[in-house]
């Protein structure tokens, strides 16, 4: 693996405004959102909705992605993400979720999730998890990959391809009438062949109107997983493979979660629904 040097916060610029006439999610002032009560399946509408939502999401993550190279900083990322959504006239879903600053998290290396763009500085070798979440038509579309930067060794190179290759497999595990349970089994199954780590604190969710319904999808075989998979369901699958322990340490920020043994990791994350032969994703481009 990567000799480099551990991460450490960076500085965090002002945040970045969206103009008046961009509809706000209800969460965003309040220091949490509202508990949602509504169905986890949703109408065609409402899919509809999400796929706008989604497709910009992706959009600008992809946007985003393009800037990634030594030397760039990941507030720089922040900054094209921001732009690209408010351009096409969603809120970037993180900025004010629980307080959270930025428009996009930028998990670097041995951060599992909920990386902080600041004044950290891409190093060759990095690999760069950018995770985007557009609001738009008073819904949510959340996605998120792991990019290499410049000459990356081959253990997080292969650990990035086996980490998208375990969220293909999860999709393709999607049926109506089958338990939650079977995404994780897949997705740990997978990883164990290579002796990976898979985070079990961190999920995916459901998502519609809400960012977090409440749904939660683990990446291992929970026997509590045992929601049944309907039709029109909507939610999230975003596997978090590690080349060491899937334990965690939490940053004084009370956001940024970095690997125990900070070994690297790496994440992939669609949101799709359930339809009636298996699932759609809503998050491309």
């Amino acid at each position: 693996m990567s000799g480099q040097s551990l991460l450490v916060p960076g500085e965090i610029t002002p945040v970045r405004s969206v103009p008046g006439n961009i509809r706000r999610p209800e969460y965003v002032g309040k220091p949490a959102p509202t508990p949602y009560t509504g169905p986890e399946v949703q109408d065609a509408d409402t899919v509809e909705r999400m796929r706008v939502a989604g497709r910009i999401a992706a959009q600008a993550m992809e946007e985003a992605a393009k800037h990634i190279a030594p030397g760039v900083t990941t507030d720089q990322l922040d900054k094209v993400a921001h732009a690209f959504m408010v351009d096409h006239g969603a809120y970037p879903s993180t900025l004010g979720y629980r307080g959270f600053p930025k428009s996009l998290c930028t998990s670097l290396n041995e951060v599992i999730c909920h990386g902080i763009p600041d004044s950290t500085v891409l190093r060759d070798g990095d690999i760069v998890n950018l995770d985007v979440t557009a609001y738009i038509n008073g819904v949510h579309g959340d996605n998120n990959a792991t990019y290499l930067c410049g000459d990356v060794d081959e253990e997080s190179r292969l650990l990035v391809e086996r980490t998208r290759e375990s969220l293909n497999r999860a999709i393709k595990a999607v049926r109506p009438g089958r338990q939650i349970n079977v995404i994780g089994r897949v997705i740990e199954s997978y990883a164990k062949r290579f002796g990976y780590g898979v985070v079990r604190d961190f999920t995916g969710h459901g998502i519609n109107s809400s960012f977090h319904s409440g749904l939660i999808i683990p990446h291992y075989d929970s026997p509590h997983a045992t929601t049944v998979m309907q039709p029109g369901m909507t939610f999230t699958i975003e596997p978090m493979l590690t080349l060491g322990t899937h334990e965690y340490d939490m940053w004084e920020d009370g956001w940024t979660v970095v690997t125990k043994d900070r070994k690297r990791t790496a994440q992939f994350e669609h949101t799709l629904v359930v339809t009636e032969t298996g699932a759609e994703i809503l998050t491309l481009p």
